[in-house]
C-alpha cells in the first residue's frame, strides 16, 4: 500500500492512543471491578510509569539495533495486547504487573516514533512534530467518543478492549510493514551512545516544560470521567464528554499549529498555550456547573496540546548527543509524568477532594512559563538557530 513515510508514523501514534485511551476511558469501571478507592487505583496504574521509566533509561541502544519498523511492530501491537488483557485480570497487583510490561513497551515506542518524526522533518524541511502528536490526540478523541457511547450502552470492558485490539492489529500491520529508517541527523560532537540516557543540564528546562504539559494531559485524560461522576453525578455519556472535549481540542490544535509555530516561534506559542492551560485548570477547579467543567477540560486540552511536541523537537535538534539519546532523556522526566499523574492526583483526590487535585497542577504551569526561553527557534539543516525554516524546493 502506497503510504507516505510520515503518514505511517502518524498511524502508529493514532493506534497507540486508541488502545491506551480505550483503557483510560474505562477507569470508572476498572475501579469498580477491582474494588479499590481512588488512591489504590492510582497506585495500580503506577506500574506503567515504572515500566516506562526503565525503558526510557535503557532501551535507546536496543531501538537503534532493531530499527524503526521492528520496534514499531513490537511496541504498537504489544501495548494494545497488554491493555486488552487488563479487564480479564481480577486483582489490582496483577493489573500492576500487566501495566508494568505495557510501560516497558510504551517507553520504547515514545523514543522510536519521536526520533523518526524528527528525521522526517529534516527530510521534508518543514515541521510535522505537532501534527504527529495531533494524531495521538485525535486517537484519544476517537476512542473517548466511542467509549462514551459504549459505556452508556453498558458494553463490557472485555469486549470493548478486545475489539480495539483487533482494529489495532489489522491497521497496525498494514501501516508498520512499510516503515523504513529515515537518515539520522548529523551529530556535532560524535561519541558512542551511552547505555543510560540521562538528562543533561541543558536539557533540564525542556524537561520542566514537558512535565507541565504531561501533568495537565494526565489530569485531563486519566481523571476527567471520575471527576464528572463524583462532582456532578452526571450520566456516563455526559461524564465521558470531559475526556472527549479535552482530546478533541488537543487534537485540533496539534494538527493545525505547526504553521503557527513556524511563523511566531516555539517560545511565543508555548507561552500562550501554557496560559490557556492555567485558565482551563482554574475553570475545572472552581466549576459551579458541569458545563463549566467541560469548558475547562476543553481549554486544558488546547492549552497543553503543542507544548510537549515543541520540547521534543528542541531536544531532538540538539547536536551534543544522538537524537534518540536526548529524546529518551527528555522522555524519562516527562513521559513518565503522564503515568505518574494518576497515582499523584488519585492520592490528592482521596484525601483533599478531586477538585483540589486539579489545583496542584497550577504551580508547575507557572514554573514552566519561566522556562520557555529554553525553546530555541526551529533549526535549519545546518543547525542555524535563526528562527527561519529552509525554503521548500
Amino acid at each position: 500500500m502506497n503510504i507516505a513515510p510520515h503518514h505511517r508514523i502518524y498511524i502508529c501514534f493514532f493506534l497507540f492512543a486508541v488502545s491506551l485511551g480505550a483503557l483510560l476511558a474505562r477507569m470508572p469501571d476498572l475501579q469498580v471491578a477491582l474494588n479499590v478507592n481512588k488512591s489504590e487505583l492510582g497506585l495500580t496504574l503506577i506500574g506503567m510509569a515504572i515500566g516506562a521509566l526503565i525503558s526510557l533509561t535503557f532501551s535507546s541502544p536496543l531501538i537503534a539495533h532493531l530499527g524503526a519498523r521492528t520496534t514499531a511492530f513490537v511496541t504498537v501491537l504489544g501495548t494494545a495486547a497488554s491493555f486488552a488483557i487488563v479487564p480479564w485480570v481480577g486483582a489490582a497487583p496483577m493489573v500492576f504487573c500487566v501495566l508494568f510490561g505495557a510501560g516497558l513497551l510504551a517507553g520504547a515506542l515514545e523514543i522510536n516514533l519521536n526520533v523518526e518524526i524528527d528525521r522526517l522533518e529534516a527530510q521534508l524541511c518543514r515541521g510535522i512534530m505537532n501534527r504527529a502528536h495531533g494524531f495521538w490526540s485525535f486517537g484519544f478523541f476517537v476512542t473517548a467518543l466511542i467509549a462514551s457511547a459504549v459505556r452508556q450502552a453498558e458494553i463490557s470492558m472485555q469486549l470493548h478492549l478486545a475489539v480495539t485490539l483487533a482494529v489495532v492489529l489489522i491497521v497496525g500491520t498494514i501501516a508498520i510493514s512499510g516503515i523504513r529508517n529515515a537518515p539520522a541527523r548529523a551529530v556535532v560532537h560524535e561519541a558512542k551512545a551511552p547505555l543510560l540516557a540521562l538528562p543533561t543540564l541543558g536539557l533540564l528546562p525542556l524537561c520542566i516544560i514537558g512535565v507541565a504539559a504531561f501533568l495537565v494531559e494526565g489530569a485531563g485524560i486519566d481523571w476527567s470521567a471520575i471527576y464528572m461522576r463524583d462532582v456532578f453525578a452526571v450520566e456516563p455519556f455526559i461524564g465521558g464528554l470531559g475526556l472527549t472535549l479535552f482530546t478533541f481540542f488537543m487534537a485540533m490544535a496539534r494538527l493545525f499549529i505547526d504553521p503557527v509555530v513556524d511563523r511566531f516561534g516555539a517560545r511565543a506559542v508555548a507561552t500562550a498555550l501554557l496560559i490557556l492551560s492555567a485558565i482551563g485548570l482554574s475553570a475545572v477547579w472552581l466549576a459551579p456547573h458541569a458545563y463549566v467543567a467541560l469548558l475547562g477540560f476543553a481549554l486544558m486540552g488546547a492549552g497543553c496540546s503543542a507544548v510537549y511536541p515543541l520540547a521534543v523537537s528542541a531536544a531532538a535538534q540538539r547536536t551534543d548527543r544522538a537524537a534518540q539519546v536526548n529524546v529518551a532523556a527528555l522522555g524519562q522526566v516527562t513521559f513518565i509524568v503522564f503515568f505518574l499523574a494518576p497515582p499523584l492526583l488519585g492520592f490528592i483526590a482521596e484525601h483533599a477532594g478531586i477538585r483540589t487535585s486539579y489545583l496542584v497542577c497550577l504551580p508547575l504551569i507557572i514554573y514552566a512559563l519561566f522556562s520557555v526561553k529554553a525553546l530555541a527557534p526551529r533549526r535549519g539543516p545546518e543547525g542555524a538557530a535563526d528562527g527561519s525554516l529552509p525554503s521548500l524546493p
